[in-house]
């Protein structure tokens, strides 16, 4: 595998189901994705973004093909070392926040320095320099259930690249967000993530946020059908 590559997929399929009843949602998709680069997966509902994103991510195994990560095939892991690499090497933006509803905004965001072995009063001071990043410093202590859906998806989103992580991978991470937020968003995550030569993937629906891909790949029917570097 090339050393300037995150992510090299080969002939990579999934399908839901056994039998007639089989839904494939990847039917052989092809990708190779650069370090430093943010991506967009763009597509219809139902087109195979997200399992690919899952698939990537190490959340779910394909059928067959191979997807490596950072030279790494997560389908050969066992699940103990799997979990390990994920959480040491890939960040998450999920579409429905996934915050923790007992833990406060700072808490939330530490979990990933806490899971790679940070002191805790350290992961914290961390957290909270970053939650000003985005502009909620007035809600360290708010719990989720206090929070608008545009501020937990924000909080989800600190959360997903405090630890350093070499990719992230967001589901429509402004799906929740106003424009402007939106695009402050992404300024973010360019600025710390993708300036030190780490991957971010997108899956979005969202066209005013395409300015900020390098590469934007349509997927329909479980297929790539074409792919551009961005002139927006």
């Amino acid at each position: 595998m090339d050393k300037d590559l995150a992510v090299v997929c080969k002939n990579v399929k999934k399908s839901y189901g056994k039998g007639e009843i089989a839904i494939q949602a990847l039917r052989g998709i092809n990708l190779e994705i650069k370090k430093g680069e943010l991506l967009m997966l763009v597509g219809p509902s139902g087109s195979g973004k997200t399992t690919l994103l899952c698939v990537i991510a190490g959340l779910l195994n394909q059928d067959e093909g191979e997807c490596l990560v950072f030279n790494e095939n997560l389908n050969s892991l066992p699940e103990i070392q799997k979990t390990t690499f994920r959480g040491k090497n890939i960040g998450f933006v999920f579409q429905s926040f996934n915050l923790i509803p007992m833990l406060n905004c700072v808490e939330n965001i530490a979990i990933p320095l806490i899971l790679n072995g940070t002191d805790r009063e350290q992961a914290f001071a961390k957290a909270k320099d970053t939650i000003k990043l985005l502009g909620l410093e007035d809600r360290c202590g708010s719990y989720p259930n206090q929070l608008s859906g545009g501020q937990q998806q924000r909080i989800a989103i600190a959360r997903s690249f405090i630890h350093n992580p070499s990719l992230i991978v967001c589901d429509e991470p402004t799906s929740s967000l106003d424009h402007e937020t939106g695009k402050k968003v992404l300024e973010i995550l360019r600025e710390n993530v993708v300036k030190d030569h780490r991957s971010v993937i997108v899956v979005t629906h969202d066209i005013r946020i395409f300015e900020f891909a390098d590469r934007i790949v349509h997927i329909e029917d479980g297929l790539i059908v074409s792919e551009e570097k961005n002139s927006y």
